[in-house]
């Protein structure tokens, strides 16, 4: 059986490894990977991390590009390798954009799609944008829809998804994480082993403006209040969010600012962390099993197993919540032991073993 996997970002990949290695194993599946570049950088370190090398790279972005050209391009390009390539089956993972024109293009060329990390849901089209029309869309193409959770799954019956082809997989980014973690990891960034580490990420479109500048601000009172806790923040190059915060946050001496940190050292800095504040949803996903609490950056989660078992937090853009619950770790420790009890709600690490035996009786 000819699979062919497609992966657009950095994420994707994190999600998808694990999915392309287990499938190279099988006598019985062709494996095809197809880089749509969609982060070319973010992508390319990933896919080296886990020793993958793309068959067909669109290397599809370009600098300030709009969604609907980008979307246009993608189904275009997508056309002549779905006639060049002829494959039986397709995998995509996600929310991305290249996920959902990837799935149209498939629908066109009447190949069965096979979602990961199917059926997460805001129930708000505005947020997060585009993510959730994207895997929205996605859900009406798909044939097999790989939830990573119980909630997942309820949230497609809830949409019309026959039982049959939903299967609870747990989500591959454990997989990933339970794969890197066993490995001598690097941080490379110089950090006072003596002083706990507050992790950050922020580059969410929704929080571009206003809102990421409230985060920033918070982040400044916080450094300030607490000179004996260091903040490492890597930076997403977008200019939203790249400018602001070298403006707002450079001057902080306990602040550290960085760029973006590849898969492996961003791993070591999580495991190195205290706690963490931030707007992915992969760190979500990640953190409560490495035992970190989450403040997330968001008003709503589409993760909101996490949040239920008490480990992670939505305290949105709001500068009076980011200060309060932040500081209310650092000081409290029944507060922080609460919130940092190890817990998986997302996988055991056996997701892309499931995926995989989905496709065998398939192919059989």
């Amino acid at each position: 059986m000819k699979i062919l996997i497609v992966v657009g970002t950095r994420p994707e990949a994190i999600k998808m490894a694990p999915v392309i290695l287990a499938l190279k194993e099988q006598p019985w599946a062709q494996v095809r990977v197809l880089a749509t570049a969609q982060h070319r950088h973010m992508l390319d370190q990933v896919l080296n991390f886990f020793d993958i090398t793309p068959d067909i790279d669109l290397d599809i972005m370009r600098p300030n590009q709009a969604l609907t050209t980008l979307t246009a391009r993608l189904l275009l390009d997508m056309d002549d390798v779905l006639l060049a390539e002829k494959p039986d089956v397709v995998l995509v993972q996600g929310d991305t954009t290249t996920v959902m024109a990837v799935s149209l293009a498939c629908f066109y060329h009447r190949i069965p799609i096979g979602h990961v990390e199917a059926g997460l849901r805001t129930w708000d089209m505005d947020n997060p944008f585009p993510e959730e029309a994207n895997r929205v869309i996605t859900g009406r193409f798909a044939r097999w829809h790989f939830a990573p959770t119980e909630s997942s799954r309820q949230n497609l019956l809830r949409e019309g998804i026959v039982d049959s082809a939903i299967t609870v997989t747990g989500n591959t980014v454990i997989d990933a994480l339970l794969m890197t973690a066993k490995k001598d990891l690097d941080l490379g960034i110089n950090i006072d082993a003596s002083k706990r580490l507050i992790l950050i990420t922020s580059h969410r479109r929704e929080n571009f403006g206003e809102p990421f500048r409230n985060i920033c601000r918070a982040l400044k009172t916080l450094a300030e209040r607490n000179p004996d806790v260091q903040f490492l923040y890597p930076v997403h190059p977008n200019p939203n969010v790249k400018d602001v915060a070298h403006e707002m946050l450079g001057a902080s001496p306990n602040i550290i600012l960085c760029a973006p940190l590849d898969y492996a050292p961003f791993v070591a800095a999580m495991q190195r962390s205290y706690l963490i504040i931030s707007d992915s949803g992969g760190v979500q996903e990640e953190a409560p099993a490495l035992g970190k609490p989450v403040l997330v950056l968001r008003d709503e989660t589409e993760r909101p197993e996490a949040v239920e078992q008490l480990v992670v937090k939505l305290v949105g853009s709001d500068y009076d919540r980011i200060v309060s619950e932040t500081q209310r770790l650092l000081d409290d420790e029944a507060a922080y032991a609460g919130m940092s009890r190890g817990i998986s709600p997302y996988g055991d690490g056996r997701g892309a073993e499931r995926i995989v035996n989905v496709l065998k009786a398939f192919a059989a």
